[in-house]
């Protein structure tokens, strides 16, 4: 089951419940929403499950083309592709995407310099596979939390390079500047994480109009609570829009 706005999508699949629970938001500032989300617990072609967050960036209705324009061409190459390995399926759709949208916007001046953050995961026999171009992300959640995802942004970069310290990046004027996109330039290069399951786990693949309203603590705290996966994601949105929703907020919560 997939939606743009939100969804419950349950599959029972080799003994196992895979539960997932999709929400996007305008937020409290933004008067449109260029978040688009996709949540299948169901086949997508040759993955066994698929679920992405885009934030869609660019004037006028262009992010919003750019966000929904590249996860339906996604769906689309994913659906007929019939490789076996989900790392060349998700990146060859993530690299047709890319092509689209640089093409449309070639054709079309309002659409000019649209692009989109990707995050796209698959669990494939115990496995998170995850993708990621921008700085959507996704973590992973137990007793704990742990960005699995690295953003590709500008203050990032100068917290690896150490000039600029993780606490000091939280708020630096140039956080929104991202260093990889989708439609950004001829080629897109994805990096790809993998994460082993143990079933207790909850994944969380958002936007930055969550993560840029809540600490990772806040996050864990609230994804942790003993409630339904749709109670927790709708939590989420709340504090989010309570800290000051200053942009679209976009979650995916999966429970394996």
């Amino acid at each position: 089951m997939a939606h743009a706005g939100s969804c419950v999508a349950v599959i029972w699949r080799e003994g196992k419940m895979l539960k997932a629970f999709s929400i996007t938001d305008i937020g409290k500032k933004r008067s449109m929403n260029q978040d688009y989300v996709y949540a299948s617990a169901d086949k997508v072609g040759k993955l066994p499950n698929l679920f992405i967050v885009a934030d869609g960036m660019g004037g006028h209705n262009a992010g919003e083309y750019a966000s929904r324009y590249t996860v339906e061409t996604m769906i689309q190459e994913i659906e007929k592709d019939e490789d076996a390995d989900p790392v060349n399926v998700i990146g060859k759709a993530i690299e047709k995407a890319n092509s689209c949208v640089r093409q449309r916007a070639g054709e079309d001046r309002s659409l000019s310099g649209m692009g989109t953050t990707v995050v796209a995961a698959t669990c494939v026999d115990g496995t998170l596979i995850v993708a990621n171009v921008g700085d959507s992300r996704l973590y992973v959640v137990d007793d704990k939390i742990r960005q699995i995802t690295r953003d590709h942004s500008l203050v990032e970069e100068m917290v690896r390079l150490g000039g600029l310290d993780r606490e000091a990046a939280r708020n630096h004027p140039d956080k929104n500047i991202i260093t990889r996109a989708v439609g950004a330039d001829d080629s897109v290069e994805t990096d790809f994480f993998f994460v082993e399951l143990t079933g207790v786990e909850t994944i969380l693949l958002c936007s930055d109009g969550l993560t840029n309203m809540l600490e990772d603590q806040e996050i864990l705290k609230i994804v942790s609570q003993d409630q339904t996966l749709e109670e927790k994601a709708a939590k989420l949105v709340d504090a989010a829009n309570g800290n000051g929703g200053r942009d679209n907020i976009s979650v995916i919560l999966v429970k394996p």
